[in-house]
């Protein structure tokens, strides 16, 4: 009679024999694509199988065929095993990635014969079009540390893999998607049996089939056409480049260089190529965008000009003829030192040394020790507006803050009241304790062109559809400088390239603003920077560029500027002999030279 009850009145002991003969099977989504501003595809998938071990269940009986099978090594098969068991007997891992669906048709009826092993649709990355590597970034295995920093959730598992760098990790959570759920029917040998249908009115596993949910798309503000631009135009140069349209913040161009092709970290070839990226001594990985720092040099001055407008030490046509000052005269004296224009024109040293002087001693304090140190901190809040040494909110990780230096600064160097202005004046012309990446000149070029606020710049336009947005990535951001301050600053900036030192910059048929910048290097040639916008009026693209060891803002970096503009401006280049030239340019950093020298 007990036999009898619970054989078939007690249904409890039906269901654990059921659960015994499920198998719950994860479903992973495909990721979410990624597109261009005008809808060119720029990250897509493509549909793998990923092989996954329960070392309890594991039953092979010859392991020499099992290896030939998978095309694998003995090594490999016994060190993985032994990695699974270590992790847990019960729970799967992963065994073999990326498995094609030819070798998927090949291997799965075989596997009849090899227990514990089951397959998982996958995916991998492939590029369309290789361009902006690090700003999309790569996927990969998550991380130890994120694997077990994890929350109750429990979302990833061991192998699965997650976004690593670029907007792949910043929007992770969207581009994932959401996984589903399969419950399959096996017998005692493994095999599978169909689709799991609980009992209707029996007490049963309690979890139903769930569908995979595929990632959001994600729509970028990057327009391919000036990005694929911007890789031509820097081969064989060391540097980066950033375009923003003003009136939204959206990145245009977001170029790091030397760059790769963004396939090369994309399949099981991942760790081989990685490895061998990393080594390479002109560091391809690094987004020298919104990683590295340089000293702004003399676009710097702009900011000096737009500070000392707001608080009245200058106006347009103040004149600093005959004022003492450190620096050497680019021109004629009188010219340069005649009015804000000329200064910015020809970039004059002296001009806005004085300039500084001015800021720094607005409020005298009765010493030169405590007016320098009044008058920095009344600087260091007025820069920071325009977004130097503050993080801008990028959509983008590890965003970098920079330096900006400030009172404790130099109390730690100098010693509280032991300095003043004479200790601080290469700040003047973007020297000094300075240091600002590409993403901050373009964002301040921005500001300049928008006459006193920036917007927060961002690469996405929209998260499964365009327009869908954080409210983070809207935020204006004044710079507390009035609008009619800026009038001259264009002025100024607009002879940059009609007839000063950016004239490699100029766009047939539209007027150009534009600051040309050499920043000091230490360990070899110095660095060419320009910023610059278009058209002066209605501004629509803002853009800025470092070649590391070009030289002159004028020389290397302006003319990239200018074929940007002219690109997106107008659509095609009128000047293919200005591109020609520019592809031509090289230019070497010391450092990479001495590491492939080492290597050789």
């Amino acid at each position: 009679m007990r036999l009898f009850y619970l054989q078939i009145i007690d249904a409890k002991y039906q269901t654990l024999g059921s659960v015994n003969s499920i198998r719950k099977e994860v479903r992973v989504p495909n990721r979410g694509q990624i597109y261009d501003r005008g809808g060119e595809l720029l990250v897509a998938n493509v549909e793998v199988y990923d092989v996954y071990v329960t070392p309890r269940q594991v039953q092979v009986s010859d392991t020499l065929l099992f290896c030939q099978l998978f095309d694998i090594t003995k090594g490999y098969f016994d060190s993985t095993l032994a990695s699974a068991l270590s992790f847990s007997k019960n729970r799967p891992s992963l065994f073999l990635r990326q498995l094609s669906k030819e070798d998927y048709a090949r291997v799965s009826d075989a596997m009849i014969h090899f227990r514990g092993f089951t397959f998982e649709q996958s995916f991998f990355r492939t590029y369309p079009k290789p361009t902006a590597a690090n700003a999309l970034g790569y996927i990969g295995e998550i991380p130890k540390e994120d694997f077990e920093k994890q929350g109750d959730d429990k979302y990833y598992r061991k192998g699965d893999y997650v976004g690593l760098t670029g907007l792949e990790k910043y929007y992770e959570t969207a581009l994932r998607g959401t996984r589903g759920i399969r419950f399959r029917l096996s017998n005692a040998k493994g095999e599978d049996k169909g689709p799991y249908i609980p009992v209707p009115g029996k007490e049963n596993v309690g979890e139903f089939d769930t569908s995979a949910v595929i990632g959001k798309n994600l729509y970028t503000t990057i327009d391919f056409g000036i990005q694929s631009l911007a890789d031509s135009l820097f081969q064989g140069k060391v540097g980066g480049i950033v375009a923003i349209e003003p009136s939204t913040g959206e990145i245009l161009a977001l170029g790091t260089y030397p760059t790769y092709d963004p396939n090369l970290l994309s399949g099981r070839e991942f760790s081989k190529n990685f490895r061998a990226l990393s080594r390479d001594p002109d560091k391809p990985l690094i987004n020298r965008v919104t990683n590295s720092f340089y000293r702004p040099g003399s676009t710097f001055k702009l900011i000096q000009a737009a500070l000392a407008l707001e608080l009245g030490e200058i106006n347009p046509k103040t004149s600093f003829h005959g004022a003492p000052s450190p620096f050497r005269y680019h021109s004629a004296p009188g010219f340069e030192m005649a009015n804000l224009k000329n200064a910015i024109q020809v970039s004059s040293n002296p001009y806005f040394f004085n300039v500084f002087k001015r800021i720094i001693e607005h409020e005298p304090q009765g010493s030169p020790f405590k007016t320098a140190r009044r008058g920095l901190d009344i600087w260091h809040q007025m820069v920071e507006k325009f977004g130097f040494g503050i993080q801008l909110g990028i959509d983008l990780p590890n965003e970098k803050k920079g330096l900006l230096p400030d009172v404790t600064r130099y109390d730690k160097v100098y010693g509280k009241d032991q300095w003043k202005f004479s200790n601080i004046f290469s700040l003047s012309i973007g020297e000094g304790e300075l240091g600002t990446n590409i993403l901050k000149l373009g964002n301040f070029t921005a500001a300049i062109a928008n006459k006193g606020y920036w917007i927060t710049p961002h690469m996405v336009r929209g998260i499964g559809k365009i327009g869908e947005i954080p409210d983070s990535l809207k935020k204006v951001h004044p710079t507390g400088i009035d609008p009619r301050h800026f009038d001259p600053i264009l002025e100024g900036m607009a002879a940059v390239v009609s007839q000063g030192t950016g004239r490699r910059s100029q766009v047939p048929g539209i007027e150009v603003c534009g600051k040309t910048g050499t920043s000091q290097n230490a360990k070899g040639n110095d660095h060419s920077i320009f910023i610059a916008f278009a058209p002066k009026d209605n501004p629509k693209i803002a853009v800025a560029v470092v070649v590391e060891n070009g030289g002159f803002g004028g020389v290397a970096s302006a003319p990239i500027a200018g074929l940007i503009m002219e690109k997106y401006l107008k659509g095609a280049l009128s000047r293919p002999d200005i591109k020609e030239s520019v592809m031509k340019q090289r230019y070497t950093t010391v450092n990479a030279a001495s590491a492939r020298k080492v290597a050789q």
